[in-house]
């Protein structure tokens, strides 16, 4: 069986990416990729996205050097979403926390800052 036998891409051509750090297990970011970042990211062993803002692709790191060096690529079970298990080369969110998953929702809706004391917001 190949990837594209699974693989389901949305309407607008994307898949939904999880970054997980390889070693930790912490969750690091979510981003989206189409049919041609997964290529370049099975080839080069480095996360490549579509910016869904830009409407270009982004190779995660190509200005601030913090790339995500990818160890391995899962597929979900109803192939809708990839886990890209990952080391990364620095701190993965652009605020300079480890995670972009910072941010704490208690029970009656506030938010606390939950990361390694960088972002202010």
């Amino acid at each position: 069986m190949k990837l594209n036998d699974l693989i389901k891409f949305d309407e607008r051509g994307l898949i939904v990416a999880i970054i997980q750090h390889a070693e930790t297990g912490q969750v690091l970011m979510v981003g989206y990729m189409n049919a041609e970042s997964l290529q370049i990211t099975l080839k080069e062993k480095i996360a490549c996205f579509w910016s869904r803002s830009r409407q270009k692709l982004w190779r995660k790191g190509e200005t601030s050097g913090n790339v995500l060096k990818v160890r391995e690529i899962r597929i979900d079970c109803d192939g809708d979403a990839l886990l890209l298990r990952c080391d990364p080369a620095g701190p993965t969110c652009h605020t300079n926390e480890t995670s972009c998953f910072y941010r704490k929702v208690e029970s009656d809706e506030t938010i606390i800052l939950d990361g390694d004391g960088v972002a202010k917001e």
